[in-house]
């Protein structure tokens, strides 16, 4: 499966709405918007998005919409961040969109977070250099209260 990034479309952004209002995606990934049905938030979300400095950009796996990957903050605090169609899990998407996605943009450090108990999203963070650098706590709105989060560090070399 060829896997590539490109600039986001409007045409993509049904594609990212239906895939945040996955249930089992939303609760996997946790941190999500506090009403991810909300159309007009939504929208506004991603126009705020596309219009600032942030790396923005669509997954492509053979040619299809699979999600979408950034790099977003302020210079020393930026993070990145992914979303990948349940569709997709499990084949490597999501690894390859983020080594991508590094070698884009080379700045570092660059950091992430994971709620704790996502296995596969902190396994595709350490396939690409991170580590865990801290421990916290958010509120997870797919989740409904407080859960642990892992900060993860992706150092300058």
């Amino acid at each position: 499966m060829e896997i590539t990034l490109r600039a986001v479309e409007d045409g993509d952004l049904a594609v990212f709405h239906r895939q945040m209002t996955d249930p089992e995606a939303a609760l996997m990934a946790a941190f999500g918007p506090e009403d991810p049905y909300d159309r007009e938030a939504f929208a506004a979300y991603w126009q705020r998005l596309r219009t600032s400095s942030d790396v923005l950009r669509t997954v492509l796996a053979d040619g299809e919409v699979a999600g979408s990957a950034a790099v977003y903050g302020v210079a020393g605090e930026r993070e990145v961040t992914y979303w990948i169609d349940r569709g997709y899990w499990g084949r490597g998407v999501a690894t390859a969109a983020l080594r991508a996605l590094l070698a884009e943009v080379p700045e570092r450090p660059l950091y992430a977070r994971a709620a704790a108990d996502n296995g596969a999203s902190l396994r595709v963070l350490e396939k690409c250099g991170f580590r865990e650098a801290a421990r916290a706590r958010g509120y997870a709105n797919a989740r409904g209260r407080e859960i642990e989060e892992v900060v993860l560090v992706l150092p300058a070399s």
